[in-house]
């Protein structure tokens, strides 16, 4: 029997290839980056780390870290999943305009920590795809993604990921001559966004800093070739539009040693919910034999015949248009309200034996209310607390690093006719530890973490189980990278964590019309146990540069939502439990041609399924990306003493057919993208930087099977044209 190797592999193998031998085609983003226009060298610029506590650099740490930066951030997509997708291994689940969530080597949330500058962000984006993330993106220093040992510092359940959002709301340096700030416009043709961002930074004294950022965003239902609306020329996907405000002002004390700081933020957001169709409220949940828990549903027979169950076609349009107007027609929508006061603290040789404290703490007060026909039917709302202590000790016999605790309380509810949550409030308590030890050409990385946490439903209604959760989890993570020959390292991390189910998994027992989703929880759901290993090959330095990773995660009692029935688009889903694996590949390569141009290739590849057969006799696990591999050509040039940048990106999908129960095949796509991007100076202090993009060239009409809408095609052909202003 001859092997076929699968088409990503030979991709993987030419990124890594194509570019030593001075061919390479280059990288790509699904929502495109404006390129660096700064004069490229041999060697990679050093990146450090901040969600590392000893501030290690990127190329030092044992498994891969993705960062986006501030100018790639101010330029690119609104929401947090978009910003991060064109990051190997990482994908979004989109929900329209304004919800994404990262989805990091086929794991989303829970699974996936999003930080805001190592703090917990109290939302309700961890419970369903709609609700959106409340992290800013254009507001953002910097975005980082990371795997392995030190994700444990922040969660035994990050077992995809921890992606922490760096902002300055507070400043942790005095501003040079007293005064920084930016000014961000941009525009946007396929939903008429209109964006405008704003920060000062202002020095009040010789050790006090005040800051103060905010944005307004306005966006219209996005246009995609080929999609019908009534019928209309104009084609918009109803319910994709997404409007927000979001301001924050903090202050901050800054000595030698270090800062402490206060910061308030308040963030308000409406965007719409498309997919919805109102025949599915009529839906009821059937409990009886012989067919099992099942749907009844205007117009579905309870003789197990399913009207619309069989896959749909992606090309079929929805038949109606929204106009933005509320009216009893148009697409239900989210209203969202968030309040978070921040305060952050560091201080350098607080005692004997250790180099560094550092104190996290927030407090949010969330809420949103899902609206159909111009009524509330669902609220939900969420109060939170975290704080977190880290400690940085001096090396001990060769080993430095950190020990921290850290306590998180949320107190969560959702109320309303579509109610489908009780009242919880979910406490957890962790201590964990993370150790670096230098051997020769040897860096080892240790980590450990230890948590309790409780879940206590409130009485409500009779429908939801009161039974409390009381667990322990225990992760433990240990990662080396060997430097065989300068500027190449050999890594290896094996690790071991656990996570606990939350509240949604345990308690739900409801329809949630959001997400065309009616969802029954488990209160006797017990703690996923993964095993991963991951073996990664790099080089760091030179004209030519790369990284390779291989993983194999085993996940014991992998949760995962089941589909027990569907009628058309409205799906029954139960909260189940099953081992499964997922193996993963990704690979990035870059050759610096000369000072001017520069080539990038890129791919990565999921497989993940159950290890047996689940009850209707399938393996595949749903909403697990398609393979991809990108390319992108960029080029620098010296024009009227600023510096002119260009970028052409090309993006292949691979067409994803391993599929779980009642999920359609999803087509491959092809994905075109080019940029130009001006940088000059006004001054010795003032610089600007002015960009024009085109994403989506060839107009393509395609779906993202990572979404929770995968029958919802995403942005048709759109141009981006912006400025910032630095001073």
């Amino acid at each position: 029997m001859k092997l076929k190797p699968h088409p990503l592999v030979q991709a993987m193998a030419l990124a890594i290839l194509l570019p030593a031998s001075g061919h390479a085609l280059a990288d790509s983003h699904v929502l495109l980056t404006t390129p660096s226009v700064t004069s490229p060298t041999s060697t990679l610029p050093t990146i450090v780390i901040s969600a590392h506590p000893l501030d290690r650099s990127a190329a030092d740490i044992a498994t891969p870290v993705s960062v986006a930066e501030h100018d790639q951030l101010a330029s690119g997509a609104a929401t947090l999943g978009q910003a991060l997708a064109g990051q190997p291994g990482i994908h979004a689940d989109s929900f329209g305009g304004g919800s994404s969530r990262p989805v990091i080597r086929g794991q989303t949330a829970p699974r996936v920590k999003v930080l805001s500058d190592g703090s917990e962000v109290m939302d309700a984006s961890a419970i369903s795809p709609d609700h959106a993330v409340t992290v800013e993106p254009l507001l953002a220093e910097k975005i980082e993604v990371l795997r392995g040992p030190s994700t444990l510092l922040y969660g035994s359940g990050a077992i995809g990921g921890a992606v922490n959002v760096l902002d300055n709301k507070i400043p942790t340096r005095m501003p040079e001559n007293g005064l920084e700030g930016e000014i961000n416009l941009r525009g946007n043709t396929v939903a008429d966004e209109k964006a405008a961002a704003a920060a000062l930074t202002l020095g009040l004294g010789e050790q006090f800093a005040l800051h103060v950022e905010g944005i307004k965003r306005d966006a219209n239902d996005y246009k995609v070739r080929g999609y019908s609306n009534d019928g209309q020329n104009e084609k918009r996907v109803d319910g994709s539009y997404a409007t927000g405000e979001n301001a924050s002002i903090g202050l901050s004390w800054i000595g030698e040693r270090g800062f402490a700081g206060l910061a308030f933020t308040q963030r308000n957001d409406e965007y719409g919910l498309p997919g919805h169709s109102h025949e599915y409220e009529s839906c009821e949940l059937h409990d009886n034999q012989p067919h099992g828990t099942h749907l009844h549903c205007d117009n579905h027979d309870d003789d197990g015949d399913h009207d619309g169950e069989e896959a749909q076609d992606h090309d079929d349009g929805h038949e109606h248009e929204h106009k933005h107007e509320h009216d009893h027609e148009a697409a239900p929508w989210i209203e969202l309200d968030s309040k978070r006061v921040d305060f952050r603290a560091e201080y350098a040789q607080p005692f004997s034996g250790f180099d560094k404290i550092r104190v996290r703490a927030g407090y949010t007060d969330y809420q949103h209310d899902e609206i159909e026909a111009g009524k509330t039917a669902t609220t939900f709302t969420n109060k939170g607390y975290d704080g977190r202590i880290e400690l940085t000790h001096v090396p001990v016999a060769g080993f430095k690093g950190v020990v921290g605790l850290q306590y998180a309380r949320s107190d969560f509810e959702a109320l309303g006719e579509e109610a489908f949550l009780p009242k919880t409030l979910t406490e957890n308590i962790s201590a964990f530890l993370l150790e670096n030890y230098q051997w020769k050409d040897v860096h080892v990385e240790l980590g450990a973490r230890q948590e309790w946490q409780t879940i206590n439903p409130k009485q409500g209604l009779a429908k939801f189980s009161t039974q409390d959760y009381d667990d322990t989890a225990t992760s433990a993570s240990l990662a080396a990278s060997w430097q065989f020959v300068p500027d190449y390292a050999l890594a290896l991390s094996l690790s071991h964590a656990e996570r606990m189910p939350n509240a949604q998994e345990l308690y739900a027992n409801g329809g949630h019309f959001a997400t065309n989703t009616y969802e029954l929880g488990d209160a006797k759901l017990r703690n996923e146990k993964s095993n991963n290993i991951e073996l990664s090959l790099r080089k760091t330095a030179g004209d030519f540069t790369f990284g390779l990773s291989a993983y194999h995660n085993q996940i014991n009692d992998y949760i995962y939502a089941r589909t027990l029935d569907q009628y058309q688009d409205f799906r029954l889903i139960q909260y189940t439990q099953a081992d499964a694996t997922f193996n993963g590949l990704e690979a990035e390569s870059s050759y610096q041609f000369d000072d001017n141009y520069s080539a990038t290739l890129l791919g990565d590849y999921v497989r993940a399924k159950l290890d047996g057969r689940d009850a209707d006799g399938r393996r595949n696990l749903p909403r697990i990306p398609a393979a991809r591999f990108g390319s992108r050509v960029q080029a620098n040039w010296d024009v009227l003493g600023g510096e002119l940048g260009g970028s052409l990106e090309y993006y292949h999908i691979f067409k994803q057919n391993n599929i779980a129960d009642y999920e359609s095949t999803t087509a491959g796509y092809n994905l075109i993208n080019a940029t130009l991007a001006y940088d000059g100076e006004l001054n010795a202090r003032n610089s600007y930087r002015l960009y024009l993009q085109m994403n989506n060239v060839l107009d393509e009409k395609y779906y993202s099977h990572s979404s929770f809408l995968s029958a919802i095609p995403q942005l048709g052909r759109n141009f981006t044209a912006g400025v910032q202003l630095k001073f």
